[in-house]
């Protein structure tokens, strides 16, 4: 893929240091770190080292990523790494994907306590397939998955929610047979919907009463317990969001589908189209309209803090696996499921960080680069550019 005429990294040199002293009652030290890392990604500030062609012996310079897992242009390497080590993993069945989403009522709290929320967010929500898959009426099975957070919309609002994908189908209570689904949405919508509403709200409760919930600026009163559980009332007048897809694929074709749920970041770079008089405009898909393609224009300021609002908190884990792919129970359970269906496993990749040849062709001639020489970022202010080696 081209590289996109417009990146994020190219906004936030924009914005500069104005843009802190502007916004500096609200961001904080993790938004910072962020911004820093993402202006200074791929450029001299970081370092680099010097490529040579395999074939043509053509050379240049390649500078380092910030590998911040905010960043649009460091999560490629990643993604295929985190892949390549799930391959073992994937059985020879179809796969179902189910989306878990809050209801936006709740949005504001989530972003005064987004550890403490989307902690809760993790494990209602893979209990409630816990819990549904082994009832027998519905499936009585034990299953495994994998859950991966995305905080955003479209449109870059908060919108907190949980991609699983798992096996279409799980192992029976005494692990001697695989049990296929009896319907095709995998699990009963509906019953998921309820029992995650209860399971996420009694959570809440349970922390509010600990004293583990912060109440700021609009939500000072919700400090009051009184005035806490009377908010949280209408929440059960309403079906929260459950969606279900039907069963897809195999394990080949899970392998590109995990791509597009496991590393995304808020906003890519290719969805930006234009900065024009401090405005920028970026392309949306509306779901509501059969997934239209639309563009909406916002001022730097707006557009880098719905950025910020999906800046996660140091050391949170937004990809977990439950049941019989946890860690506890993988070793164990995992090798159980291929012979009830009827497959080996495959054999367990080699996993290394890329070099930069795996991601980095040859311009002239499409070889890959491998590197000659590495210099820090002193060192690159230091030495002149390098010459071009003829075949």
């Amino acid at each position: 893929m081209s590289r996109p005429p417009l990146e994020v990294a190219d906004l936030i040199r924009s914005a500069g240091t104005a843009f802190l002293e502007r916004n500096r009652h609200w961001l904080s030290w993790k938004h910072i770190k962020v911004l820093q890392a993402i202006r200074r990604c791929r450029t001299a500030a970081l370092g680099g080292h010097l490529d040579q062609c395999t074939r043509c012996g053509h050379r240049a310079i390649s500078y380092n990523s910030c590998r911040n897992r905010h960043c649009p242009k460091c999560q490629t390497a990643a993604r295929e790494r985190w892949i390549a080590a799930r391959r073992a993993e994937l059985l020879p069945t179809s796969y179902v994907h189910l989306v878990f989403t809050l209801p936006r009522e709740l949005a504001p709290l989530a972003l005064q306590n987004q550890k403490l929320v989307y902690d809760i967010l993790f494990r209602a929500s893979a209990e409630t397939l816990l819990e549904v898959a082994a009832d027998p009426r519905h499936l009585g099975a034990q299953i495994g998955f994998f859950s991966v957070l995305h905080t955003w919309n479209q449109k870059l609002d908060l919108h907190p929610h949980v991609h699983c994908v798992l096996p279409a189908g799980g192992l029976s209570p005494d692990r001697t047979r695989w049990i296929e689904p009896r319907y095709r949405f995998f699990l009963p919508v509906k019953v998921l919907s309820r029992v995650f509403r209860g399971k996420f709200v009694q959570a809440l409760q349970s922390a509010s009463r600990e004293d583990r919930i912060r109440f700021q600026g609009s939500l000072a009163s919700l400090a009051y317990p009184k005035t806490f559980a009377a908010w949280l009332r209408p929440l059960f007048r309403k079906d929260w969001v459950v969606y279900c897809k039907p069963p897809f694929g195999g394990p080949e074709h899970v392998l590109q589908y995990l791509g597009r749920y496991t590393h995304r970041v808020a906003i890519s770079n290719h969805r930006l189209i234009s900065f024009v008089g401090g405005k920028v405009t970026f392309r949306w898909r509306d779901s509501a309209q059969h997934n239209e393609q639309k563009l909406l224009t916002l001022s730097l300021d707006e557009f880098l803090r719905r950025f910020l609002l999906h800046v996660l908190p140091k050391g949170f884990v937004r990809i977990r696996h439950f049941g019989f792919l946890s860690s506890r129970r993988r070793a164990t359970t995992l090798p159980l499921c291929f012979p009830l269906l009827a497959a080996t496993p495959a054999a367990q990749p080699q996993i290394s960080a890329p070099a930069p040849c795996d991601l980095w062709l040859c311009p002239q001639c499409a070889a890959p680069m491998r590197v000659i020489e590495r210099f820090t970022a002193a060192e690159i202010q230091l030495r002149s550019p390098p010459v071009t080696v003829a075949a």
